[in-house]
């Protein structure tokens, strides 16, 4: 689908809300809807109390509740606070495999005034899945998510 045209859906989407569990429940499944060739889309947000990242709304099968930071993609990337763009996770160094069929994998770090957030999280069952430009689409979502959230 065509990052404006996406974007514009989650823009209209999300108008007049700005609760962050219903506006991150419906942006996982219009991206588990929008993007083919993905077996999981979802969020995982910092827990503050716990130094980890705990499992947020999502898309797809069940899937780990808590993370460490540093850990895994998604603990990676929210780390060091980059997308993170996987080929192949079974190349990827400590990955957590939540469901065994997924081969590839993108992470978007949450981030909303210089404050790390979470993380969105998509899987693939296919090895190298995701481009630059779903990189690109993804982190203009993730923009427009974080400004109808307060």
């Amino acid at each position: 689908m065509e990052n404006k045209l996406l974007v514009s859906q989650l823009d209209a989407l999300l108008q007049n809300e700005t609760n962050y569990i219903a506006n991150l429940a419906n942006a996982s499944a219009l991206i588990f809807e929008s993007f083919k060739e993905i077996n999981w889309a979802g969020f995982y947000l910092y827990d503050s109390t716990n130094n980890e990242l705990i499992l947020g709304p999502f898309q797809g099968k069940v899937a780990c509740m808590h993370i460490a930071l540093g850990k895994g993609v998604c603990g990676t990337s929210f780390e060091s606070g980059q997308p993170l763009i996987v080929k192949n996770v079974a190349e990827f160094p400590g990955h957590i495999a939540c469901d065994a069929a997924s081969r590839s994998e993108i992470v978007i770090p949450l981030i909303k005034n210089g404050e790390k957030i979470g993380v969105l999280d998509i899987d693939s069952t296919i090895v190298n899945r995701f481009t630059k430009d779903d990189c690109s689409t993804l982190n203009s979502l993730v923009k427009t998510l974080l400004n109808h959230c307060n």
